[in-house]
């Protein structure tokens, strides 16, 4: 919007100025220079009245350019004529920044109405429960809440959920290791409770599963037992996640992202949406259930390719798989089924947003969290399961693209940072892996980043007391954070280094520092 400002002043001048010096009415551009040394903002203007003129495009910019000079404006600076003809300018960044600043600081900076209140809802973060986040999760929650904040300012009705997956195959791992594995919850005291079921239940039983047989076999038991819900194990299990997942919201909520309402996987197992949604799949022939070979004794989708198997959605041994779970909550995020749901208050967050939780009990109120359309937030490896669920979908509901599926690639550790968890990349990048604890955290990296800011910034400015000393960090570290994690398109990699990411922190905290510090001295 204030870049709009800069070009729509320009673009006045211009045309005020083009007219008193008599030339005809044009239809120019004004936009972007396109290189740096040229200025800020470019316009073709002398190129358009050339030929009526019949005078050179540049005699033309210069003639304009001469009287531009004589003007008082509010964000140009300098105005410069290129030989090819082109208009320069360059912004007053001074008076600039400080409108950027302003602007920014407004409630209704960037809002249009676009969405007209139509409802849609923003599902992302979205992590297994039983580990700490992680930088690769940072950057689905990033590009999930900066579309929900984008989607609000274009004035849609959002909804952010979030997916926990409190009954699956990880959940398992740390309830064996805690139950049969010989791991203490107490021996946690010492750290957050999600980073050390993440470094070392978690890293540690999968490690055992090829050397112990039996504890194998109690995580089958367990991961039954999760899903039917009433047994002692059960109620660990929740009482474990739910330890996890408090961990795991303040890194959000550190993040600056808040949500509206916990969707939990065990629940919506436990309801009727998934024996509806079965039997809509059944009568309209969308799953069939196999009597020979290795799918014997599951219900499948058939797959459209010859080189992709057949995509099961309940083993042979009753046990739903991933994408069974992830059908009903689909179809209900859409309000394609009647909610089995009561909600009741999880907590409140910053700005007196109230997150809420599903439950099946009938000790919360009926709430709607639906949408007309749905967007799921989700990395590229998921793209063949997220493809059949919008299939699915549109053979329920047929109205348009309602399921979107918002792809995005990996994060992958550079070989320096690596090598700094003892990994030999033998000067590659690498994957990383929750099981097989080749990750950084998402807390230790905003540490990391607000110490060195906390640094910087008192030696830049002394008289400032510590306690915003503090918060200036702590808003830089997050916000060069959120920009490393958005600043690369979708469909690339993002190879994450920490010493590149300290550099991002410094460029970055530059401008923002002074902005926070307005604020802060004003609030």
């Amino acid at each position: 919007m204030t870049l709009r400002l800069l070009f729509d002043e320009i673009r006045s001048n211009v045309q005020k100025i083009s007219s008193d010096l008599g030339y005809p009415l044009v239809r120019f551009d004004v936009s972007e220079a396109s290189q740096p040394e040229f200025g800020d903002v470019s316009c073709n203007i002398g190129f358009l009245l050339a030929k009526p003129l019949k005078k050179r495009p540049s005699e033309i910019a210069e003639s304009i350019a001469n009287e531009y000079k004589k003007y008082k404006t509010s964000f140009v600076s300098q105005v410069n004529v290129h030989p090819s003809g082109y208009l320069n300018f360059v912004a007053n960044h001074s008076a600039f920044i400080k409108s950027v600043m302003q602007s920014s600081a407004r409630q209704d900076y960037g809002k249009f109405d676009l969405g007209k209140s139509s409802k849609i809802v923003v599902e992302h973060t979205s992590v297994n429960p039983n580990k700490a986040l992680h930088i690769g999760h940072v950057r689905n929650i990033v590009i999930g809440d900066t579309m929900a904040r984008i989607l609000n300012k274009a004035c849609y009705d959002v909804r952010v959920l979030n997916y926990v997956d409190d009954s699956g195959l990880q959940v398992a791992d740390i309830i064996v290791g805690f139950r049969y594995g010989g791991f203490d919850i107490e021996s946690a005291q010492n750290q957050k409770f999600d980073h050390y079921c993440g470094d070392v239940v978690y890293v540690s039983i999968t490690e055992r599963y090829e050397k112990e047989p039996l504890l194998a076999e109690k995580r089958t038991i367990v991961l039954k037992e999760l899903e039917e819900g009433n047994s002692e194990i059960a109620k660990f299990g929740d009482k474990i996640t739910r330890r996890v997942l408090e961990e795991q919201l303040k890194t959000c909520w550190r993040l600056g992202v808040t949500y509206d309402c916990l969707n939990f996987e065990s629940q919506i197992v436990r309801s009727r949406l998934w024996n509806v949604v079965l039997d809509k799949m059944k009568s309209m022939g969308l799953i069939y259930l196999e009597n020979e070979g290795k799918n014997a004794g599951c219900w499948v989708i058939k797959s459209d390719s010859e080189t992709e198997e057949d995509k099961i959605l309940i083993r042979s041994n009753g046990i739903a798989t991933y994408i069974a779970k992830d059908i009903p909550y689909a179809t209900w995020k859409l309000g394609l089924l009647e909610d089995p749901f009561y909600y009741k208050q999880y907590t409140v967050q910053k700005n007196d947003r109230i997150l809420w939780e599903t439950t099946l009990e009938n000790i919360g109120t009926k709430m709607n969290f639906t949408g007309d359309t749905v967007i799921t937030v989700i990395d590229s490896r998921q793209s063949r399961l997220q493809k059949i669920i919008t299939k699915i979908i549109s053979d329920f509901k047929s109205e348009g693209k309602s399921y979107v599926h918002l792809g995005y690639e990996s994060v992958t550790l550079s070989s320096d940072t690596a090598k700094n968890l003892n990994l030999e990349t033998e000067g590659k990048s690498v994957q990383m892996s929750g099981r097989k604890g080749i990750y950084v955290n998402a807390d230790s990296v905003l540490d990391i980043l607000g110490k060195k800011t906390y640094e910087e910034v008192k030696k830049r400015n002394p008289e400032l007391d510590d306690m915003l000393l503090v918060k200036i960090a702590e808003q830089v570290a997050v916000g060069a954070l959120r920009y490393a994690m958005i600043k690369q398109d979708l469909d690339k990699i993002i190879t994450f280094d920490m010493t590149e990411s300290l550099e991002s922190r410094r460029r970055y905290g530059a401008i923002h520092t002074i902005r926070i510090r307005k604020i802060c001295e004003n609030s």
